[in-house]
């Protein structure tokens, strides 16, 4: 077998109540003045509020940054960097889903880097590792709180950059699902279908191997058993939970061994119509699968199996890949994912989203060799249904 490199945080802190412990990991740390990085919407239903308590009750020094975008900008990370300087900080707490993540990530590379942060797109760019983070999850979806990706919108040429690089990994790692129990269904369900995405194209990628194959289909099991639970009940914390587990396994697992095509051709909704990166990914990923299936079929017949579904009467692991499509479609249907004919996507814009995608990091992670005209037809495909 190959060497292999694992990434993920020190330290990961999971399970209901678990953010009353992160004072004693600042104390930990020996830092005295910290960056909160989050967005207004947790601001205002007073989810900051829940840990700024627990700061102030262990006498921790910050200041609030709470004006990042859904598609985090690189005027958000210009934005956040003045002000942990301005303030003098020495380390950084990220509350929210992957963009207050990504956002902290960003910031924390460049206040030990220096730069502007179009330096850093692709893999590896940076020489030193970021400020410290602790990094609190608010949303079972992206997982930007235990992997070493992160995403930035460069708003002047409308793409989202995206950067893979260890030295942005987060110190501490918050999942606790108490956080998570005031979100609203759609973002619980475009969130979590996010997650799934991950824990698929993880498993199917062409770098995946032993450990992130078990823990992927483990995090497919978790979500597909909760996801709807969790949208159906926001306060039912066991679901809550489950969700959090499936999140974050399905972070370890594609943060060490890739994506594929589903990001790739995601994020590029995500830069040109705004769209929210779980609901793109949601609707693209049941066309990808299909087109990836030939090249996994036993790999796509145990993602059917693992997302409940009865495969013993099938009469090859082709056709029992099959029903790993219909369980997709089926789940995003209760969870109320709309079709890309409901967004703002043009369809004249497939040959330039296409070739911007070719580019994205995560499309050499696919299963399968693909093309631009692979990708038009893939976005006309989901487009017409």
């Amino acid at each position: 077998m190959a060497v292999r490199r694992l990434y993920w945080p020190a330290i990961n802190l999971i399970g209901p109540g678990c953010v009353k412990e992160i004072g004693q990991e600042v104390i930990n740390l020996g830092k005295t003045k910290a960056l909160f990085v989050t967005d207004k919407v947790l601001n205002q239903i007073s989810v900051v509020k829940q840990v700024t308590d627990v700061l102030d009750a262990s006498g921790i020094a910050y200041v609030v940054y709470d004006d990042v975008k859904p598609n985090p900008t690189t005027q958000n990370v210009n934005d956040g960097l003045a002000l942990y300087k301005e303030a003098g900080c020495d380390f950084i707490i990220s509350l929210g889903g992957g963009s207050p993540q990504d956002a902290a990530k960003a910031i924390g590379i460049l206040s030990t880097n220096g730069g502007n942060i179009v330096d850093y797109e692709g893999i590896g760019k940076s020489k030193n590792k970021s400020a410290p983070i602790i990094a609190i999850n608010t949303t079972a979806g992206t997982a930007s709180e235990v992997t070493v990706n992160y995403v930035i919108t460069d708003e002047h040429r409308k793409i989202k950059m995206v950067m893979v690089d260890p030295n942005s990994l987060a110190t501490v790692a918050v999942n606790d699902p108490e956080l998570m129990v005031k979100k609203p269904k759609g973002l619980t369900a475009a969130t979590g279908m996010d997650a799934l995405t991950h824990a698929i194209e993880a498993y199917v990628t062409a770098g995946a191997f032993p450990l992130s194959d078990a823990i992927a289909l483990q995090a497919i099991k978790f979500i597909a058993n909760s996801l709807e639970k969790a949208v159906n009940n926001g306060a039912d914390v066991e679901a809550r939970s489950e969700m959090a587990w499936g999140s974050f396994t399905a972070g370890l697992s594609f943060s060490n061994c890739g994506l594929g095509i589903v990001h790739s051709m995601a994020h590029q909704l995500g830069s040109e119509y705004d769209l929210p990166h779980g609901v793109a990914n949601a609707i693209l990923l049941p066309y990808i699968m299909e087109f990836n299936l030939d090249s996994a079929p036993k790999k796509f017949a145990e993602i059917a199996e693992a997302m409940g579904e009865d495969t013993s009467k099938a009469a090859s692991d082709l056709e029992a890949a099959q029903l790993a499509l219909a369980a997709v479609r089926k789940l995003s249907k209760a969870v109320g994912i709309p079709s890309l004919k409901e967004t703002s996507f043009n369809p004249d814009d497939a040959a330039k989203l296409a070739d911007q995608a070719m580019r994205d990091v995560c499309t050499g992670g696919n299963p399968k060799p693909v093309t631009a005209e692979d990708m038009v037809a893939l976005y006309l495909k989901a487009y017409n249904g």
